[in-house]
């Protein structure tokens, strides 16, 4: 699915216009479409009670407009507006016409009339501010924001519905406002926004359901940010031959491990088997390749000559001639710093071999991150695959700079080192050189244990080397570590769960792409459900509720019922 800047909606919206579209008919689908998922929300609307709290500017307007439809559809409706808008504003004569209650917070100077309408709604939508924050929260909105929030914290209470984001809710990075109320559904209008999947977004947002608002089919959409979903992940699944050999499906050497870290090199390995690769070589300390094998039948071994426990530099010929018999390399998970001469021989030395990608984790990132200039001595069609403490070191930037806006630092430094960028963690973002970005859906926190990293890169290595692109490989693989990290999360539950967890899961995630479940099975963790409706979201497309004159296929009519 298809994510947007709030900039680059702006543009979408200024060439809708220009096609025809008038800006107040793009208001009047997006607050049809917000009052048809309410109704959906509900399940029925006669004599239930909804408050609209309305900004002043376009957010407020689609408010308005989703107020006018509800008291249509029989809801008891109340509009609160932080400011008094227009006196001859059509929003408001309508719903004047209609005889809604409508309070502007000047007229309400101790909140009394606020208060009531909050102990009273079973919905609350959220129509104050969308895209339009532009600086921190404070005044009346601040307020508003904390009765609403202590209404949100009492045992039985309304339910929140954001128009567009959470108000507080930065639509470009996901940074939060301090005040920011959580929502329970969060309904975009025509295209989701970045800050939904980002940051402090993801957790505020609530269920996401897009909504179309009328955007014409020839308005050009950016493509820049993707949203993960299965129906991609499937559409570059590798394909599977019936006759197949294991050179079909790639060769891969891995250079990892150290006494330190003796299992990461097997997890690196497993999950490039796991993921289909057809040979896996483990390029290992000679003095820990028993102890590898013993965790890992199906590879095989490069035994390598080591210096204090780790790899010694002078492998560096050895490998690099055994790499012409390879697709892939795979090189830093488990190293330890006292290999990182090694890998920079390794790294440096690469010119002539071809390969279809270099995958570089951990001790590898560190390696690299202590030399001046190492991203000019780069060997082609690399991978990175940092988490935010690596990011920082290769950067020289603080941990809390590369957290700040994830999907900004990815693709800046993708295009900067001319690699594919994974930058782990909640909503793993991959970049790549040129421009094109995806992220991941899935915050997990059962994945926030040791080793896990070590099987994505192997994941990563294993799909390069049955022939995906890199940046393909990378956004494919993190999207089957995030299945496969849910799977173990709802069999185990978010504690206790280990790297070794996700093996078994990575082939049952591929199965259930290739050998789709029933549409009865529940699949709202990989996509927008369709209409709203909870347990269809594995279809991973936007709703149809927003659509007017489409009230059958899952929402309401544009008239009464």
């Amino acid at each position: 699915m298809r994510l947007v800047t709030a900039a680059e909606m702006r543009a979408l919206e200024v060439a809708a216009e220009a096609a025809g579209v008038s800006t107040a008919q793009l208001m009047e689908n997006a607050g049809l479409g917000v009052a048809q998922e309410v109704w959906m929300l509900l399940g029925a609307l006669e004599e239930r009670r909804i408050l609209v709290l309305a900004g002043p500017g376009n957010n407020g307007g689609d408010g308005l407009v989703a107020a006018r439809h509800l008291h249509d559809w029989g809801a008891e409706v109340g509009v609160y507006l932080l400011r008094r808008r227009p006196a001859d504003d059509p929003l408001l004569a309508a719903l004047r016409d209609r005889a809604v209650t409508v309070v502007a917070a000047e007229d309400d100077p101790s909140f009394a009339t606020l208060d009531e309408f909050l102990s009273v709604a079973e919905v609350i939508v959220d129509a104050l501010l969308g895209t339009g924050l532009s600086r921190p929260i404070e005044g009346t909105l601040a307020e508003v924001l904390r009765r609403v929030q202590r209404a949100h914290e009492r045992p039985v209470h309304p339910r929140i519905v954001a128009v567009d984001l959470p108000t507080g809710v930065d639509p470009d990075t996901g940074r939060a406002d301090p005040l920011a109320v959580a929502a329970d559904l969060t309904v975009a209008l025509g295209e989701a926004k970045v800050g939904l999947y980002v940051g402090q977004g993801a957790a505020l947002a609530g269920r996401v359901q897009v909504v179309e608002i009328g955007l014409p089919a020839t308005v050009e959409r950016p493509a820049g940010i993707e949203l993960l979903d299965r129906t991609w992940a499937k559409r570059h699944l590798p394909a599977r031959p019936a006759d197949a050999n294991k050179g079909t499906f790639g060769r891969v050497l891995v250079l990892a491990g150290s006494q330190f870290y003796v299992g990461a090199a097997a997890l690196a390995a497993a999950g490039a088997y796991r993921v289909g690769a057809g040979l896996v070589t483990l390029a290992v300390p000679r003095s820990i390749q028993a102890m590898v094998a013993a965790r890992l039948a199906e590879a095989t071994y490069l035994p390598l000559d080591e210096q204090d426990g780790a790899l010694a530099a002078a492998v560096a010929p050895r490998v690099r001639d055994a790499l012409k018999g390879y697709d892939v390399l795979l090189i830093g998970c488990g190293l330890s710093m006292a290999a990182a001469e090694a890998v920079r021989a390794v790294l440096f030395g690469l010119g002539g071999v071809e390969l279809r990608g270099v995958v570089i984790d951990a001790d590898g990132l560190n390696a690299l991150a202590a030399v001046e200039g190492w991203a000019d001595r780069l060997p082609a069609r690399a991978v990175l695959t940092p988490h935010p403490g690596e990011m920082a070191r290769l950067t020289g930037w603080t941990v809390h700079d590369v957290q700040a806006d994830r999907l900004s630092t990815a693709r800046t430094f993708a295009q900067r080192w001319q690699a594919v960028v994974v930058l782990k963690g909640a909503n793993t973002v991959v970049a790549a050189p040129d421009g094109r970005v995806w992220l991941s859906p899935f915050a997990n926190p059962a994945l926030a244990t040791a080793g896990t990293g070590d099987v994505l890169a192997g994941a990563v290595a294993g799909l390069i080397g049955q022939g995906l692109a890199p940046a393909e490989a990378a956004a494919c693989a993190v999207f089957l570590h995030g299945m496969a990290g849910d799977a173990a999360r709802g069999e185990l539950g978010p504690a206790g769960v280990v790297a070794s967890d996700l093996l078994p899961e990575l082939p049952r995630a591929i199965k259930s792409l290739v050998e789709p479940a029933p549409l009865t099975a529940p699949g709202g963790l990989f996509g927008p459900g369709l209409g709203g409706l909870p347990g269809l979201g594995g279809l991973g497309g936007p709703g149809l509720a927003g659509l007017p004159g489409l009230g059958a296929l899952g929402g309401p009519p544009a008239t009464p019922p």
